[in-house]
């Protein structure tokens, strides 16, 4: 199994229609192509900003890789992104809203 953690740092103004932007855009286009996420979570900072992070499950890397390569090539998803980020002022200016993306791999601590 390969697991990942993918996380942002976002503007608390923003967490709302960041959390819908994933739950009705994100969420359904990576499940349609195979991707299983364990759960998703924010933490507010106390600062304005808000920490939110999934934890996503594959069988290998290699089947993440393939999995991302169609997610990121499906071109009505990535219409409905652009047209999110347009809200915004376009991919440059979200980045006043999203601070900061992350996405790690992770590795079990566990002896069988």
């Amino acid at each position: 199994m390969f697991y990942r953690r993918k996380s942002y740092l976002v503007k608390r103004e923003i967490v709302e229609d960041f959390n819908n932007l994933f739950n009705n855009i994100n969420l359904p286009n990576q499940l349609k192509y195979g991707s299983r996420l364990v759960g998703r979570w924010m933490k507010d900072n106390n600062d304005g900003t808000v920490e939110v992070f999934a934890i996503w499950e594959y069988d290998s890397y290699e089947d993440y890789l393939q999995i991302e390569s169609k997610v990121t090539s499906d071109a009505a998803h990535v219409k409905r992104i652009t047209d999110w980020y347009a809200k915004y002022g376009g991919r440059e200016r979200i980045k006043e809203y999203i601070l900061e993306i992350k996405n790690d791999p992770l590795e079990s601590t566990l002896t069988n």
